[in-house]
């Protein structure tokens, strides 16, 4: 996973909305809106400054978004990595 990068797309295709526990990804390019769950908008709004490994990721989730995960981001932190990819908010680079 070390040569694994991960960036989102640019801040301004993308609104998130949260209510109820929930949040709501209006993605401006696609013109869809994708309800979803902790840790997903926390992981895109993570990667606004730059693209980022799963370990600096895991490593800014645990400060900025004050997510407890484990030490190793292993296969859960990569398959909601590949969810924000499957639905074009997150690329890898």
């Amino acid at each position: 996973m070390d040569d694994l990068l991960i960036a989102a797309v640019l801040p301004g295709q993308y609104r998130i909305v949260t209510f109820d526990g929930l949040a709501a990804i209006y993605h401006r390019r696609s013109g869809q809106t994708h309800i979803v769950s902790e840790p997903l908008p926390e992981i895109l709004l993570a990667l606004e400054d730059g693209p980022l490994t799963p370990e600096g990721l895991l490593a800014r989730l645990s400060v900025d978004a004050a997510i407890s995960v484990e030490s190793d981001p292993g296969d859960e932190l990569v398959a909601r990595i590949s969810e924000l990819e499957a639905i074009g908010l997150v690329r890898r680079a």
